[in-house]
């Protein structure tokens, strides 16, 4: 969703487990023809740059317990689509590739993963997992793609600032207007320090980060196919108005206006602002930092909670000829032993909604706060989400651009037309 930060954000947020699990998953599929073969195949595993370290810790914990062995090779984020589209051209695809969730529904509707449908559901995984992963990965009722990582947006607050400002860090905001109030009483701090920072020039942070107010609020930004935009809507519009004024009074910090992604993770690390949502996973890069962070769900205008649920999907490439090998490796990055032992160990989100809470997880409160968060939030659907909302010249950018420093209302109304044509075309 925000390829530049992300990469930052993956590279430091999971390092690779040093115990693994045992092999296969933990309730093996005795339905025939849906079970993985582990007989010493060698895989291949493509993936983005911005998962690179994720996919190896996979990868490694794997290779030490099985007998087949997955090779991974990661490609920089802005080249990654290019590859994949030369790759499905040619018909060489890899056994495997990971991509950004909300690229799932554009390749899965492509034919570029393999239907998984009948081994998926015999896993008894299905149900267990990120919700939004699930969908996004589903096209005309076929499961292509199973969950990988998980990264949410949440609110993240300087505990020291809050302190200092006179609030109390046990009591994050519970509304998007009290989280305003919050902002403004920090920034009259003084001394350098903002209330709060957004990626204002970026549009896959803002809909990383607002989004999840207007779902808080019971409102929606797609039809249930992908096919409309709904970012008129008046939670859409309540919104974008709180941002805009928390800019005009000075409370966002001046670079949000221009800021477009590459240095929204150092803004928070500074120590300089109040209060902002981010991606949970820069929680552990923050506090590297010596800021002490506190972290909440992102609420509605007046109340409610909810997350965008981004990271990666991962599929078998259509064109292989180990389906039964690489579903081997699926099925195993989904079970306990991955998710505990590879995921949460280090800190990661799980994306098994039944291991929120963990051995490791307990141990920090903050990260049940984090974790359970991905059974309630929202992944966008959308074969043509990319060029409608996430590529530079996407009109969701131009409407961003015009809501955040012109008239929301207008802006918004304008834009919903332009989005809603571009996700129509094709």
């Amino acid at each position: 969703m925000i390829p530049k930060a992300w990469a930052v954000a993956a590279a430091g947020w999971l390092l690779v487990a040093s115990t693994a699990g045992c092999g296969g998953s933990d309730d093996p599929s005795e339905v025939a023809g849906t079970a993985g073969v582990d007989d010493g195949t060698t895989l291949t595993l493509w993936t983005r740059a911005a998962t690179e370290s994720v996919s190896k810790a996979f990868a490694d914990a794997y290779n030490a317990t099985h007998q087949n062995k997955v090779q991974v090779t990661a490609y920089p984020n802005e080249e990654y689509p290019a590859k994949l589209a030369s790759a499905a051209g040619a018909k060489a695809l890899p056994d495997l590739f990971a991509a950004d969730v909300v690229f799932a529904p554009q390749y899965a509707s492509q034919g570029l993963w393999a239907d998984v449908t009948d081994r998926f559901k015999s896993s008894g995984y299905q149900e267990k997992v990120s919700p939004g992963h699930v969908r996004a990965g589903t096209w005309e009722d076929k499961s292509y793609a199973v969950p990988h990582t998980v990264d949410l947006s949440v609110m993240l607050y300087n505990i020291d600032l809050y302190k200092k400002a006179g609030l109390d860090p046990d009591k994050p905001p519970k509304t998007l207007s009290e989280f305003a109030e919050h902002a403004r009483k920090i920034d009259a701090l003084g001394g350098g320090v903002n209330g709060t920072y957004f990626g204002g020039n970026c549009g896959g942070c803002v809909e990383f980060t607002f989004w999840p107010s207007v779902w808080a609020a019971g409102g929606d930004v797609l039809d249930a196919e992908g096919t409309k935009a709904t970012v008129d809507s008046q939670q859409m519009t309540d919104v974008f108005a709180l941002y805009r004024k928390l800019y005009e009074e000075g409370v966002a910090a001046p670079a949000s206006r221009d800021e477009a992604g590459p240095t929204w993770l150092g803004a928070l690390q500074s120590g300089k602002v109040g209060i902002a949502p981010g991606p949970s996973v820069w929680l552990g890069l923050i506090e590297e930092k010596g800021v002490k962070m506190g972290v909440a769900p992102i609420p509605g205008i007046d109340g409610g909670e909810s997350t965008f649920i981004g990271g990666d999907s991962i599929g078998i490439g259509a064109t292989s000829g180990k389906q039964a090998q690489a579903w081997d490796f699926l099925a195993w990055t989904l079970s306990d032993d991955a998710q505990g032992e590879v995921v949460a160990k280090n800190k990661g989100v799980p994306v098994r909604t039944d291991l929120a809470a963990n051995k490791y997880s307990k141990e920090a409160p903050r990260l049940v706060t984090i974790n359970s968060l991905v059974a309630k939030g929202r992944t966008p659907y959308a074969k043509n989400f990319n060029a409608s909302f996430n590529d530079p010249q996407s009109p969701w950018l131009q409407t961003v651009r015009g809501a955040l420093f012109g008239d929301a209302g207008t802006s918004l109304r304008s834009g919903n037309s332009a989005i809603t044509k571009s996700l129509q075309q094709g």
